[in-house]
């Protein structure tokens, strides 16, 4: 553990919770909203578990997800449509709250928190299982293709992932609007998985070989 890393970590950990607070209470027009404070417990205090288990089991690990700035660049654009879906997203959804446009019953944030909370455990086995994984699409010195577990299923864990934890956002915020937002979601990392499985055939040995033995990218027997 070293002190520069742990700052890094806090510094990004407080300025998201700051953030996401900002887009969704903001626009609410109160802290009273009860599926942007679900939504913030359950996205932060895991996180934030999760940060100090890596911090003192896998630094290098967290030190990988902390590194945000893309070599590639045709991921600019998708950090950018990224961005907006998010920021869009979030905040219909606390105007959403705020004007009652289309709010869905308390049910369906609870179950939504729920898919959430299962998406966040099947997170930390990808991180478990995949030592390489980075914020950043590259081909890391030493690395090698990971194909058992959840990467003997489908090739993209991670975003399968992702698509759960994300499209059951608005669902915990109880927006219908902020869902249809963020129904751009799949588009957008599909353009990102293309790109990576470029990079990934072209720089790491074996891949081409593991494309072929793990036929779907992220949803088994649809794509």
């Amino acid at each position: 553990m070293t002190r520069s890393l742990f700052a890094k970590a806090m510094v990004l950990f407080f300025a998201g919770l700051l953030l996401i607070a900002l887009l969704i209470f903001v626009p609410a027009g109160t802290l009273r909203y009860p599926g942007g404070l679900l939504l913030c417990a359950i996205l932060f205090i895991p996180m934030f578990i999760a940060g100090l288990v890596m911090m003192v089991k896998a630094p290098a690990l967290l030190e990988k997800r902390l590194r945000m700035k893309e070599e590639q660049a045709e991921q600019s654009t998708v950090i950018k449509l990224s961005g907006l879906m998010f920021i869009a997203g979030f905040v219909l959804s606390g105007l959403d709250f705020r004007f009652g446009w289309l709010p869905l019953p308390g049910w369906v944030s609870a179950a939504a928190a729920v898919v959430f909370l299962i998406a966040y455990a099947l997170y930390a086995e990808v991180l478990r299982e995949n030592a390489y994984l980075s914020r950043t699409i590259k081909v890391q010195e030493g690395q090698k293709v990971v194909d058992t577990g959840l990467y003997g299923v489908v090739r993209h864990p991670m975003y399968a992932v992702t698509l759960l934890l994300f499209m059951s956002m608005p669902l915990v915020l109880g927006s219908a609007i902020g869902f249809i937002v963020f129904l751009a979601y799949p588009a957008i990392i599909a353009k990102r998985i293309r790109n990576e499985e470029e990079v990934l055939t072209e720089g790491l040995a074996g891949y081409a070989e593991y494309k072929q033995k793990v036929r779907w990218r992220m949803i088994p027997f649809i794509w």
